[in-house]
């Protein structure tokens, strides 16, 4: 088709239906006017100004007809895979966000509920690991005085994960029967052995007791009972703080006025609250 052949098609929709090799499906759109100018051109089909004026205000629409190179599968895996970690970075609790939330939990609590715990700051634990700041971690958790309340609240952060430690009837004898000081690790990630950090647990116990000038052996603090109570499990790696979070809103909830391992394991167990009762928790402290 030349140019003497192209002079009679005054209505644009006509010189792209009379020009081969251009799909039909082109004529059901109305953008992109271009990619059909382009190749017109490619096959040496001239137009005059005019009618690349009409053809430009009259064209049908391409909008994904035209034809185009497939989309690399590698390049849209790692685009996927950069989304979903930006969606589980934005999904996951750092510890400005926990310890925010633990205030709104801690204030939304009833007093009464709360009369007998002592709940400690979420970065303590990781800061007494380290040597430049543990005693003065020590003398922050001496001033609370926590051996006069029957459980302590300890959320841990350790290796970008959370659980939490409860410490029982710690203001009682190491000797009692009826009222036996105990440790609870409650930990939604079972299958990474949360037992992995119990030595640094039981050195820390040991240096609160020594910073209340309590007599103590280290034989003594390793004969407390550590218990892993088998609580409701994660899906996946981003969801650790909203469960501990769960676990202390059920525990000060739940907890029997007198904590004895004979009645272990209380309400702890793998269906203690549902996955949409923590997401209702959440989304009540993502209000305040």
């Amino acid at each position: 088709m030349g140019k003497a052949q192209l002079g009679h098609l005054t209505n644009p929709i006509d010189l792209v239906s009379k020009t081969p090799d251009i799909p039909d499906q082109i004529l059901k759109h109305r953008t992109c006017w271009l990619q059909v100018l382009a190749n017109l051109r490619s096959r040496r089909i001239k137009t005059s100004r005019q009618q690349l004026k009409d053809f430009e205000l009259n064209a049908p629409c391409f909008l994904d007809t035209i034809p185009c190179r497939k989309r690399s599968t590698r390049t849209v895996k790692c685009k996927n895979e950069i989304s979903k970690r930006q969606n589980r970075k934005q999904n996951k609790l750092d510890s400005g966000k926990f310890e925010c939330h633990l205030d709104n939990l801690w204030r939304s609590l009833p007093e009464d509920k709360k009369s007998c715990f002592m709940c400690l700051d979420s970065l303590w634990f990781s800061l007494y690991t380290k040597a430049s700041t543990k005693e003065k971690v020590l003398t922050w958790i001496k001033k609370k005085n926590i051996f006069s309340k029957k459980y302590v609240l300890v959320p841990v952060v350790c290796w970008s994960h959370w659980s939490l430690l409860i410490f029982c009837n710690f203001g009682e004898s190491l000797q009692s029967e009826t009222r036996t000081p105990c440790i609870l690790l409650l930990d939604s990630l079972e299958k990474a052995n949360p037992r992995r950090i119990e030595p640094d647990i039981r050195k820390f116990v040991l240096d609160i007791y020594r910073a209340e000038n309590r007599p103590v052996t280290k034989e003594a603090i390793s004969r407390i009972p550590l218990l892993v109570p088998k609580v409701p499990q994660q899906r996946n790696g981003e969801e650790c703080g909203k469960f501990v979070l769960c676990y202390i809103n059920m525990f000060v909830e739940s907890a029997p006025e007198n904590f004895n391992i004979d009645g272990y394991p209380y309400f702890m167990e793998k269906n203690w609250f549902s996955l949409e009762s923590m997401e209702l928790l959440c989304k009540k402290l993502n209000a305040f």
